[in-house]
């Protein structure tokens, strides 16, 4: 997707309060034709005209796939994020006219898989609500385990816990129950795939012991969208277009470029699809890398930049855009 790419006109036809921090939407096209089909992982991203501040913030889809009628998100607040997740909670209401891009999906089902093992924490539960719903109307096996900090907080916990009974276990943080990682992975079958999606340092966790018990790289995948940073406002050249552009304390790079009018391609606008990855001419400070795309050999060469959430400081950045 870039700047121009195809966009759906929608209207946010409900707003449930799932828990103290999450609220659910659910967006229905504005000329009442179906949404584009998607597969269980995809995620949309949404504008969102914040006070004159554009927002375009990713979201995994969690509605059934099956369900073309309208799209379902939910949105954890962040109180000292950059305000996307806040005017979400305190702006958005039913009636409101907004836009979505199409699904893109950066963490598909493997459907080489002859079981599907999910590990999700947190808000991390989302794609996992959808690719659920896309596994059992296939036939699919699959099994979850979804650690959250208390019930209280546990969004859909005990709807998904209700609805596929032991396939799902839970696991509360203020009730000292933890996964035993070690154990589940020992313990699946041949031609397993393990999923997880999360906080970052569960998804290292689960990586890095997968790792450690010989499963193959191909098997495990995961999913994590990083908020762009806030940070002091700093200054870069774009040599392709002639253009020196100031990037505000809580603006990325990517929105910089965008508000004057530089297309840049993007998928997840999160520092992990690798789309906007460009070109560095020239950096005389330091680049703070905030992606999980770039290697960590190219993030020390400051060749490189995710500009949907790496931030510079120094006397002079020069980037090709």
């Amino acid at each position: 997707m870039s700047v121009g790419a195809p966009k759906i006109p929608v209207v946010v036809t409900e707003v449930v309060q799932v828990n103290d921090l999450i609220k659910r939407f659910r967006f229905q096209r504005r000329d009442g034709d179906a949404m584009p089909t998607f597969s269980g992982g995809a995620h949309v991203v949404v504008e969102m005209d914040d006070h004159g501040t554009r927002r375009m913030n990713p979201y995994s889809l969690m509605s059934a796939p099956s369900d073309t009628s309208g799209y379902e998100i939910s949105v954890r607040r962040d109180d000292v994020g950059r305000g996307g997740s806040l005017y979400m909670h305190t702006h958005v209401q039913p009636g409101m006219e907004m836009v979505l891009s199409h699904p893109v999906n950066l963490f598909p089902l493997d459907n080489r898989a002859k079981k599907h093992l999910m590990i999700a924490g947190g808000i991390g539960i989302t794609p996992f609500v959808a690719q659920m719903a896309q596994l059992q109307a296939m036939g699919g096996r699959f099994e979850l385990h979804y650690s959250m900090r208390s019930p209280a907080l546990g969004a859909y916990a005990q709807v998904l816990k209700a609805h596929y009974d032991d396939r799902v276990h839970l696991y509360y943080d203020e009730e000292k129950q933890f996964i035993d990682l070690k154990n589940l992975l020992k313990g699946q079958p041949l031609g397993t795939h393990l999923y997880v999606c999360g906080p970052k340092g569960m998804i290292a966790w689960v990586r890095a012991t997968a790792t450690e018990m010989g499963w193959p790289a191909l098997s495990v995948h995961s999913e994590e969208f990083l908020a762009p940073p806030v940070g002091k406002a700093f200054e870069v050249q774009l040599a392709a277009s002639g253009k020196t552009i100031t990037v505000a304390p809580n603006q990325s790079l990517l929105e910089a470029m965008e508000a004057n009018g530089v297309e840049a391609p993007y998928l997840c606008r999160g520092g992990a699809c690798g789309q906007c990855e460009t070109e560095v001419h020239r950096c005389d400070g330091h680049i703070d890398h905030n992606d999980h795309w770039l290697t960590d050999e190219q993030k020390a060469s400051n060749t490189k930049i995710m500009p949907c959430v790496s931030r510079f400081a120094g006397a002079a950045l020069v980037i090709d855009r």
